[in-house]
């Protein structure tokens, strides 16, 4: 009895919970970029670094603050919030050291720009891939 109470109660929880895509790292389709791992991602999303695995500058693209995907990317890429991340950029710029990446609208814009700059690198939900880009990275 107890066995099928559990059984129910996890198909409840299961079909409550909308079903969510993880966050993927994605470049132009044509870049020779293969793959990113954890810490590559983190300095270059945090201003450490600027440019990809083999020398080129890698133009930065960030989702809207009040977006669901960048609040998701940025607590699993580092464990941080939007307003923390912004605080964050905000000593950053003050100081001179670094720029953060450039801010896009929604995860349409950012399929746009990577298509059109071999040098983009921005992140979407992953239920919103479309040809013309490739996953590096996924950040879950």
């Amino acid at each position: 009895m107890i066995k099928r109470q559990r059984l129910i109660l996890l198909l409840i929880t299961l079909l409550a919970s909308p079903l969510q895509a993880g966050v993927v790292v994605i470049v132009n389709a044509e870049n020779t970029v293969n793959d990113f791992n954890q810490r590559q991602l983190v300095d270059l999303y945090m201003g450490r670094d600027l440019y990809f695995p083999n020398g080129q500058m890698a133009l930065r693209l960030d989702q809207s603050p009040d977006s669901k995907v960048r609040k998701n990317f940025y607590a699993n890429l580092v464990g941080k919030t939007v307003a923390q991340v912004n605080a964050y950029w905000a000593r950053l710029l003050f100081t001179g050291r670094a720029s953060p990446p450039q801010v896009i609208r929604n995860s349409k814009d950012v399929l746009k720009a990577i298509r059109n700059n071999f040098n983009a690198v921005g992140y979407i939900d992953e239920k919103d891939l479309e040809d013309g880009v490739r996953v590096i990275a996924h950040v879950d």
